[in-house]
């Protein structure tokens, strides 16, 4: 009976749990830059980087073994018009990995990044066509999350610029911040003038700010310049924090999920964008605004991890979803 249990489980093992290590390793990297831009006298970079590779390798081989095992359940989530974001998030990771050894292994970093971008740009390509194709997507699955294949081309460019010609990076750096402006519109409009966000989808509004922040690092790689396009993406994805940040009360009645793990990754690359923004001005407001975002995600991380080992040991992660 246990047996027959756990095999239900592996079955019901979401693609949803790699936002888990996204959230993970953008901590890894927001602590190395903050330890370097910051001079922080505790380092603990290398421990959170070491934890979150074995992280990753765990949840991969489940997930691998939910693919050999249940082929079908996999193609479902795939097939299906809101988890189908979720899958990009496996190149997201590997490229983040490969910024977090430019500074540590060049060739490791450059294999990361390598394999990310490929898997990255596939999975552009074929969820796109999937959108244009599919006749049962509607409205009301339209959400935040939808970002997440788009928003991995422009962390591309961030190690790109030291692995290959700029002008690949320029070339990706381009699909994700038109697509994200395209996309934003859209998923403003549902947002304001339709039916609100399922409660398990509210917390990937947290997503909204992540593009912009994502884009302002890119951007800066790739031009070396704070101009005014470059203030521009910054600036907005400070007023989109703020503005999802007094969403407060509706995250606050929402009962846990694993997409409580949307507010890990985009404070972390809010962490990053402003420990960027002190570095190139020195001025002490970014350089406050990046301890603060540091320890708002620090607390994400904590609180996260044991909000999620709690319910794995009720074994109430995993189940057939209602």
């Amino acid at each position: 009976m246990e047996t027959a249990h756990q095999e239900n489980r592996l079955q019901n093992f979401s693609i949803s749990f790699f936002a888990i290590v996204l959230g993970m390793v953008g901590f890894a990297l927001a602590l190395q830059r903050a330890e370097m831009v910051l001079h922080l006298s505790v380092s603990i970079s290398a421990y959170v980087r070491y934890l979150t590779i074995a992280l990753a390798a765990v949840i991969s081989v489940i997930y691998l073994t939910k693919f050999i095992r249940y082929p079908g359940e996999v193609k479902k989530e795939f097939l299906h018009p809101v988890k189908i974001n979720f899958f990009p998030i496996i190149a997201k990771i590997l490229l983040i990995f490969s910024i977090i050894y430019l500074d540590l292994n060049m060739t490791v970093s450059k294999y990361l990044w390598i394999v990310g971008v490929v898997m990255q740009f596939l999975f552009t390509l074929i969820i796109m066509s999937v959108w244009i194709q599919n006749n049962k997507i509607e409205l009301h699955h339209l959400n935040p999350a939808w970002f997440i294949p788009i928003v991995g081309n422009m962390i591309i460019p961030i190690a790109g610029v030291r692995h290959f010609s700029a002008e690949l990076s320029w070339f990706f750096f381009s699909i994700g911040i038109i697509m994200w402006l395209a996309l934003f519109v859209i998923v403003l409009n549902r947002i304001i003038f339709h039916h609100p966000l399922a409660e398990k989808l509210a917390p990937t509004l947290f997503i909204l700010f992540a593009p912009p922040a994502i884009g302002f690092i890119s951007y800066m790689k790739l031009t070396h310049s704070l101009d005014p396009f470059a203030k521009i993406l910054y600036y907005i994805a400070v007023f989109l924090f703020f503005l999802v940040v007094l969403q407060f009360n509706l995250f606050r009645k929402i009962k846990f999920y694993l997409s409580w793990w949307a507010y890990t990754f985009p404070t972390a690359a809010m962490t990053l964008a402003t420990l960027l923004m002190y570095r190139e001005t020195s001025l002490s407001v970014f350089k406050v605004g990046a301890y603060l975002f540091l320890t708002v995600l620090s607390l994400f991380i904590v609180y996260l991890s044991y909000k999620t080992i709690k319910r794995i040991v009720k074994k109430e992660i995993c189940v057939e979803e209602e």
